[in-house]
């Protein structure tokens, strides 16, 4: 196993119970147990935990996040779980890759991943922001893999567009940190939902779903975006079969990291419920 000490700022960030600018510095060592091939360059991801546990825990980080952002919630989860985070290519230790960076492309290339490092399905998939909308466009286009979703302050799909109508100049500063942030956080900003007309969100997952959202709101959400970010926020109750969201007191966007008991007390009970054992 190696270690790669990661210094990360993540000077952007979109999703759906806020949308804010985080100058969020970590200086984290991640473990990385192995490299695959996708593409044309190297993913890095660790696979640990219960070799046995099914369904395995699959992580989606947010945009310009490795995954040292799952560093808190990890250690608890591998003592009874198989867990598996990756950098998406751009990020930590993966190369950059050409072609689309869409949500589409994205599931895809996850998929993909996974089955070149040997995790095979079902797995519980986990999303935070722009990766919560990742996990959750995998899920639809590959159901029979799944048996599971947590997605904390997942990124609605109508966000941009929204946020764009309702708050042009937050958007326009948003849009302009975009453009002066890395190759990859750009290109997945501009591509985020361009695949999305392609997925079905009229009809609810068809498996065990929690969402969790933020209750820290940023200076930069207006009243008026606020009321907007809040609707889509529910909305993704609708669209997991979660039937609500449930808002975490005292987290910011990275929930994780403000209340990771909550986080692995979702994932855990979405985990029996996929198992068919009773929550407790």
């Amino acid at each position: 196993m190696s270690k790669v000490t990661t210094c990360a700022v993540a000077p952007v960030t979109m999703f759906a119970g806020a949308v804010s600018m985080l100058l969020l510095s970590a200086c984290t060592i991640v473990p990385t147990t192995g490299r695959v091939s996708v593409g044309t360059g190297g993913v890095s991801y660790l696979l640990t935990g219960q070799s046995q546990a099914s369904p395995t825990v699959v992580f989606q980080s947010g945009l310009g996040d490795d995954k040292s952002v799952w560093s808190t919630v990890l250690p608890s989860l591998q003592r009874d779980n198989r867990v598996f985070a990756y950098d998406r290519p751009g990020y930590g230790g993966s190369a950059a890759v050409g072609g689309k960076r869409d949500a589409c492309s994205i599931a895809a290339e996850e998929r993909q991943v996974l089955h070149a490092a040997g995790v095979r399905p079902p797995y519980v998939l986990v999303g935070h922001s722009i990766g919560g909308l990742y996990q959750y466009v995998f899920a639809k286009m590959y159901p029979d893999e799944v048996a599971g979703i947590v997605l904390l302050d997942p990124m609605h799909p109508q966000l941009w567009e929204s946020m764009q109508r309702t708050s042009p100049k937050t958007a326009a500063v948003l849009k302009t940190v975009s453009a002066m942030s890395g190759p990859t956080e750009k290109r997945e900003f501009d591509d985020q939902v361009a695949c999305i007309e392609r997925i079905d969100t009229r009809q609810p997952l068809r498996v065990p779903a929690r969402v969790l959202t933020s209750t820290k709101t940023s200076p930069l959400v207006t009243s008026d975006l606020k009321d907007v970010v809040d609707r889509l926020s529910a909305d993704w109750g609708r669209m997991t079969g979660a039937g609500r969201v449930e808002p975490v007191a005292g987290a910011s966007h990275y929930i994780q990291t403000d209340a990771p008991r909550a986080v692995t007390a979702a994932i855990e009970s979405v985990v029996a419920q996929a198992r068919g054992k009773p929550l407790r």
